[in-house]
């Protein structure tokens, strides 16, 4: 079929600066058991092709389900025209960079795939675990879930460009609510951050089957545990609240398109401003954020991204020190500074747009016991369970739902409703302490959104535990 479809693209593909085909098959199956009981699978499959043409300094667009001949001359016709007439209206930018005829293919490491376990057997894998969420009567509600996506891609280029790339990821979910009184408390998974690339083997390696037990008792053990207390303190954040540290207060506000004000309407601007690559200090010497879809594990990763480019690990910021936004070529064009290759688009009926993949903090020197010895008077927390941030991604305030007491360099009792606020400009700079490889943790979500229309795609943080210091915490729900 994709030989085929390559042969009509290259019949309708018209005479231009530059032309591709950008096609995508996405399949997706989700299974989901809430209080032992299971639900309807949702199961579905979506194919389409974008068509992209560079004509006399103009760009434009035109995308369709129909993969005939006839279907994608249509889209191609509908793209010149569109370019011709960006061109001349002067809205798009001339001279944008294009890929020099890419070539190359990726596949997701995949041990054990999703179609070799029946149907049937993962839904009874779920309900085992559910069932074993239900510890007592305090537990409200209480659920277990598996979703599989795999999504092919072709993109090929009018001068013989052929990129192939074909990419499984699985999201497991687990959570537990219990309720006393006045009281309910959630305990989850990961924080449903724990989404990879790869096949049900994930399942064993992120330790998912053992995991209900704990689960439930935390959720129990929450209900009676005193609030967060309030002040200035040190924090120490595991993997699963760093994800979301990463992705708002320092992956939003590093989009090119956000900072050169594409996304003000909608999704927000950005507190960096373009002068400040290269000098910026962004956190302390310990912060050290790279760029690198070429991870085999991680949920966002691949070989090029959705406009050609090859992808390659780049530092963000280095030793503190902001080096380069995550800016792909068109934008990278506009603003004269260096970027990645992160243009992504959610699916075959919407542009390419500047997207975070893989962002990720990179390991430390330090164990876990000794980030807690070394803090006098300071909060553990995992797992986020809500966040609120600006619209220039720079004042924050991100809850998460378990804490524990550190006192005199020792972990102590369980804390509820564990919150703390900053600002993205000084809270890096108080980067105190950053775990080590046994700490470091590859985690993802499917659930990014920015663009109008809206896109939601999927982003990788591997983050280790890390200590920040003077941080303003305060208890409540």
């Amino acid at each position: 079929m994709l030989d085929e479809l390559e042969k009509r693209f290259r019949d309708v593909a018209p005479t231009a600066d530059f032309c591709s085909l950008r096609f995508v098959r996405e399949r997706a199956e989700q299974l989901r058991v809430r209080q032992d009981v299971v639900e309807p699978v949702v199961a579905g499959e979506d194919a389409g092709a974008m068509i992209t043409v560079h004509a006399g300094g103009g760009v434009g667009y035109g995308a369709t389900s129909d993969l005939t001949t006839a279907g994608l001359r249509r889209a191609a016709q509908h793209a010149l025209d569109w370019a011709k007439q960006a061109a001349a209206s002067g809205k798009t930018d001339a001279d944008l960079p294009t890929p020099s005829r890419p070539q190359g293919e990726y596949r997701s490491q995949v041990r054990k795939p999703w179609q070799s376990l029946p149907t049937r057997e993962k839904i009874e894998m779920l309900r085992a675990l559910c069932a074993q969420l239900k510890t007592n009567d305090r537990i409200v509600d209480w659920e277990t879930s598996l979703w599989h996506t795999e999504r092919e891609s072709l993109f090929l280029t009018a001068d013989g460009g052929r990129v192939h790339q074909t990419i499984d990821w699985l999201l497991p979910g687990m959570s537990a609510s219990a309720n006393e009184k006045a009281e309910t408390q959630t305990r989850t998974f990961g924080g449903f951050g724990s989404a990879r690339q790869g096949g049900l083997e994930v399942l064993d390696e992120i330790g998912f089957l053992d995991a209900a037990p704990r689960v439930a008792s935390q959720a129990v053990e929450l209900l009676s545990a005193p609030d967060c207390p309030t002040g200035a303190m040190d924090v120490l954040l595991m993997p699963d609240q760093m994800i979301l540290q990463v992705h708002e207060s320092i992956g939003h506000p590093l989009e090119l398109d956000r900072i050169l004000g594409d996304e003000r309407n909608y999704a927000g601007t950005s507190f960096v401003t373009p002068d400040m690559f290269g000098t910026y200090r962004y956190g302390s010497d310990l912060l050290n954020i790279t760029f690198d879809p070429t991870r085999t594990d991680e949920l966002a990763s691949y070989a090029f991204d959705d406009e050609g480019w090859p992808a390659a690990k780049e530092y963000i910021i280095r030793d503190g020190i902001l080096q380069r936004p995550l800016g792909g070529l068109a934008s990278q064009a506009r603003a004269g500074l260096p970027g990645v290759a992160n243009a992504r688009a959610s699916s075959w009926n919407r542009p390419a747009i500047d997207r975070m993949a893989n962002l990720n903090l990179e390991p430390g020197a330090s164990t876990l016991d000794e980030m807690i010895g070394a803090i006098e008077h300071g909060v553990y927390m995992e797992a986020n369970r809500s966040w609120s941030i600006d619209d220039s991604r720079n004042k924050f305030q991100f809850g998460c739902e378990y804490g524990r007491v550190i006192k005199d360099g020792k972990l102590g009792g369980v804390l509820k409703n564990c919150n703390y606020r900053g600002i993205s400009a000084t809270f890096w700079r108080n980067l105190k302490m950053v775990g080590d490889e046994e700490t470091f943790q590859s985690l993802g979500t499917p659930y990014c959104g920015k663009g109008e229309p809206n896109q939601c795609v999927c982003v990788g943080h591997a983050v280790p535990a890390c200590v920040f210091a003077d941080v303003d915490v305060f208890g409540g729900a």
